[in-house]
């Protein structure tokens, strides 16, 4: 049984969060690939954008196995602002608004300010990673930061065994939970209700506090996802990444607006 927990905001009125059962994120894919499919067009438009930008990347980033490692955390990192053109097409689904990609693109500008502010903080914490690495590299796995000409044109897979490699993603990944505690509705409820970064930060936060396994279910969902779409030689990405935007409006529903939650348990 779903359960609300209302917390107080200094800067307006409460935000109630909900607790929702641990299996919630299976149905928050499910509604994400048939909102896909509702409005394909724009959907996929933003799926092609996103991986021929992590392509560019790629194809720069060579064979290096540092680079290719960061790179596919650093995705984890920045993905809900990737997701934020998807999940304001979610919710002018909802509310029978234009559904084209490039409304979906104007909605964002609504509350940009809030957006731009929250993407700072990813932006920040990305940095704090890719830096973070080089520290890691040289002190913990004693590998040297590869240099620009290695990144580009060497081939260094053989340089790492597997070990290595799966302890620098999991480091990667233990702060792609953070990020994930900071998110998880974060970009749906500033397109939503226009809130502030902060206090969609706060309510993330408090979202996930309430909502630990269904959290822990959730990040395994999105790893999996994001490693088939790179496994995939991004192609995956195109369906994998609108797929998960509108999944994320779905979980903002589900865990912080009520009236949506008979609904989301009737559909699903």
């Amino acid at each position: 049984m779903m359960t609300a927990v209302a917390q107080g905001s200094q800067h307006g009125p409460s935000i109630h969060v909900h607790h929702v059962a641990w299996s919630r994120p299976f149905a928050w894919l499910a509604l994400g690939w048939r909102d896909v499919w509702l409005h394909p067009a724009a959907s996929l438009q933003h799926g092609v954008l996103i991986a021929a930008f992590w392509l560019l990347l790629l194809v720069v980033a060579g064979t290096h196995p540092y680079a290719i490692a960061a790179l596919i955390s650093g995705f984890m990192l920045i993905g809900p602002v990737l997701a934020s053109g998807l999940c304001e097409l979610s919710r002018r689904q909802q509310t029978g608004e234009s559904l084209t990609f490039g409304a979906s693109v104007e909605g964002i500008s609504a509350n940009s300010g809030s957006l731009m502010r929250f993407s700072a903080v990813l932006a920040t914490l990305t940095v704090l990673w890719f830096v973070g690495s080089v520290i890691l590299l040289d002190v913990v796995l004693q590998r040297p930061e590869p240099s620009l000409g290695d990144i580009q044109y060497s081939g260094f897979l053989s340089a790492w065994n597997t070990s290595e490699l799966v302890d620098y993603l999991a480091i990667g990944g233990a702060l792609a939970l953070v990020v994930l505690a900071l998110s998880v509705v974060a970009v749906p409820l500033m397109l939503d209700r226009r809130t502030g970064a902060a206090e969609a930060i706060r309510t993330s936060v408090r979202a996930t506090a309430h909502n630990l396994p269904a959290m822990l279910v959730w990040s395994v969902l999105l790893v999996v996802l994001v490693g088939l779409g790179f496994a995939s030689a991004l192609l995956g990405l195109v369906v994998i990444v609108p797929v998960m935007g509108h999944a994320t409006w779905h979980a903002y529903r589900d865990m912080v607006d009520p009236a949506a939650a008979a609904e989301l348990r009737a559909v699903a």
